[in-house]
């Protein structure tokens, strides 16, 4: 059975969920950049759609363990 989405369909969700915690915890790029040790720049373009496919699973949990949610939300 062929895949329903293609991986950006994925990626985007993400992205997508990752801005949106990091609004409501009251966060600007800056702020998680800085907590999750990453430069500015590269948080802006993981939550950019013009990014395809570039960010790990360990990103995604350093960036839920800051923003103290559980890295499932990224997926909903």
């Amino acid at each position: 059975m062929a895949p329903k989405h293609d991986d950006n369909y994925y990626y985007d969700i993400v992205r997508r969920n990752i801005k949106k915690y990091r609004k409501e915890k009251g966060y600007t790029l800056q702020k998680l950049a800085e907590e999750v040790e990453m430069s500015m720049d590269y948080l802006a373009e993981i939550e950019s759609e013009k990014r395809k496919k570039s960010f790990s699973l360990a990103i995604l949990g350093r960036i839920a363990d800051t923003l103290n949610i559980d890295i499932i939300k990224f997926f909903e």
